[in-house]
């Protein structure tokens, strides 16, 4: 097999296909909500849940069975049906017409594989085990959850401010380059969830004060 190709995919604005809205789909389609994709969602039945984003205007959902022309103009697809002949005949057709598919949990109907991820806001952390053990990959997720805690995403976000003002200033590009790193280093990070820890303990006091 040739090595995975690791990247993170925009996502925005492009229509998705979820065939299948159970207990298997409900997952894959939450997991799509958020990219700001145009969701489309075909299953003879959906999970309350499925329904209700359809209500909310989240995703379109159509309650019959699949169709090859679900796929038309469509740039990724998910399947999640308890068939496995129609989950074949679905990725076959989709390799047709050029379209990325995912059939769960059938690595052999994957283009792509779902990570196990860790997300801390604009950080995030993803494992794959190439569909050979996704246990391990979500074990190794629990572990890194606890290295990397919530206290990560204020800090990412602070990074992401203070390198949009060092890029607009009128420093030299190795002058940036250098302070870029040494913001991103250990010890800015242990200041900095020093710093968010003290905020934290401190709030705590004052709402025992009050109380």
């Amino acid at each position: 097999m040739s090595n995975l190709f690791s990247m993170f995919l925009k996502l925005e604005g492009r229509r998705c296909l979820v065939v299948g809205a159970g207990k298997v789909g409900e997952p894959k389609i939450a997991s799509l909500i958020d990219t700001g994709a145009r969701i489309h969602v075909v299953a003879p039945e959906a999970a309350a849940a499925v329904h209700a984003w359809a209500r909310a205007g989240k995703i379109t959902l159509e309650l019959r069975a699949f169709s090859a022309k679900d796929l038309d103009g469509t740039f990724l697809a998910v399947v999640a049906t308890a068939s496995f002949a129609l989950n074949e005949s679905i990725y076959l057709e989709a390799q047709r017409r050029g379209v990325l598919c995912n059939v769960v949990d059938v690595p052999q109907f994957c283009d792509f594989y779902y990570p196990a991820v860790v997300r801390r806001g604009d950080l995030q952390i993803a494992v794959s085990t190439g569909g050979q053990s996704p246990s391990l990959a979500q074990k190794i997720r629990q572990q890194l959850e606890r290295q990397f805690g919530p206290a990560y995403e204020q800090w990412v976000a602070e990074l992401g401010e203070t390198r949009k003002l060092v890029l607009a200033s009128d420093l030299s590009s190795e002058r940036k380059r250098e302070l870029l790193h040494s913001l991103a280093s250990r010890e800015a990070l242990d200041a900095a969830l020093a710093e968010e820890s003290e905020k934290n303990e401190f709030s705590k006091n004052d709402r025992r004060v009050t109380a």
